[in-house]
């Protein structure tokens, strides 16, 4: 065993009981926490309980309240139709499918991609305004939707993707390693389930039948044939599956495939997807050019986070060549205000939004590195982010 690896399970396993989060730093939040009525927090705070409120009235969602079935015909299989597949106007019925890069289908709205995503999204929500507010009925909600999505038998989600993205009409809907993804909307939320932990309406039950269908998740991630192909995606794909995880490790205490993954990810992944000038082939022949760089870059700054977390200095993740995360974002910088035009790439929509999105990954980034005081420049200088934009919750007012 290498002495870097010797040291990382030592930084690994001391941060790991000294944090309660793993992609936000949780003193930051303490103190954004203790000034949470000053002027620079209390839009971003008021705008927050005000999803907090709406959320508690939405839900609760379940893989058994969809219009569709499984082929298997268990009402508990996730199902998800691939985003970008559309009815063969050549064929009477349509089937199968053919695939439109970059136009999303409407008839996703019938499975359970969208509810899970809703579930997963109003759990963080209310998690966070539990935290921030000490109100016991967000914690309440937020647990409820936990229970019906995971833990109760009427209603519970199995553990397995096999009907994700599924293309109607192809090898039997079944579905494809490419719904791996679905699953991200996870990631946060396992990252603000750890809040809920001083509530009285999280109790142990929860979160020991919590990690215990994670545990199981876990297992048909690692050995599935959808689980493998995908672990073996070489665009972003391949970083989607490991961030998800190393989070879902840390979540169930796995600590031996998070280290793992972890310890692996800057040669297995960045230094295979970023070229030396910061490029992304594998996204850069997308419709959606951009969007799908920036995309990627999201994956990278979430590991990046949490790995930081964990005392790891993630600027040594350079390549002798060069390829790093930074390299990725200066590749993407120079087009911030442009016109599309001016990207020599295809970007057939969605170019303002992919540039925000950018400028949320300069934030991040610059609170994890707080030498790249540029990238804190360039979104300052570029994002509309408004007062009540919950990064300042997340990271602060920098």
């Amino acid at each position: 065993m290498s002495k870097f690896y010797l040291t990382l399970v030592f930084v690994f396993t001391f941060a790991l009981s000294s944090q309660a989060q793993w992609m936000w730093n949780i003193n930051q939040m303490n103190d954004v926490k203790n000034n949470i009525h000053s002027p620079q927090y209390i839009e971003t705070y008021n705008q927050l309980i005000e999803d907090a409120d709406r959320a508690l009235t939405r839900g609760p969602w379940s893989v058994t309240f969809k219009e569709g079935i499984a082929p298997s015909g268990d009402q508990h299989d996730y199902v998800s139709m691939a985003r970008y597949v559309w009815p063969d106007p050549t064929k009477p019925d349509g089937l199968p499918y053919v695939h439109r890069d970059g136009e999303s289908n409407p008839e996703l709205e019938k499975y359970d991609r969208n509810p899970l995503g809703y579930m997963a999204n109003a759990v963080t929500t209310l998690s966070l305004a539990y935290f921030f507010s000490g109100e016991e009925h967000y914690a309440e909600k937020a647990t409820e939707l936990l229970r019906v999505w995971f833990l109760n038998e009427d209603t519970r989600m199995n553990p397995h993707l096999y009907y994700a993205q599924f293309v109607p009409g192809v090898n039997d809907n079944k579905g494809r390693p490419f719904g791996l993804i679905d699953t991200y909307s996870f990631v946060e939320m396992l990252n603000a389930i750890p809040l809920l932990e001083t509530s009285k309406h999280y109790i142990e039950k929860d979160k020991n039948g919590l990690q215990a269908w994670f545990r199981e998740f876990i297992h048909w991630w690692k050995t599935s044939e959808q689980g493998i192909a995908e672990k073996n995606g070489r665009n972003n794909h391949g970083l989607a599956y490991d961030v998800q995880l190393v989070i879902f490790s840390l979540f169930a205490d796995d600590k031996e495939t998070a280290l793992e993954v972890m310890n692996e990810f800057p040669t297995a992944r960045l230094f295979t997807q970023i070229e030396p000038d910061g490029s992304q082939p594998h996204e850069l022949r997308r419709t959606l050019a951009y969007h799908y760089s920036v995309y990627n870059l999201y994956f990278m700054v979430d590991m990046a986070a949490i790995a930081n977390g964990f005392g790891i200095n993630t600027r040594e993740w350079v390549s002798p060549d060069g390829r790093s995360i930074y390299k990725a974002v200066d590749f993407l910088t120079p087009y911030l205000e442009k016109e599309v035009e001016a990207f020599p790439y295809r970007q057939i929509s969605g170019w303002e939004r992919a540039q925000q999105a950018l400028c949320r990954e300069l934030y991040r980034i610059s609170s994890i590195d707080p030498s790249r005081t540029n990238y804190l420049a360039l979104y300052h200088q570029f994002s509309t982010q408004v007062a009540n934009d919950r990064l300042r919750l997340l990271y602060g007012v920098r």
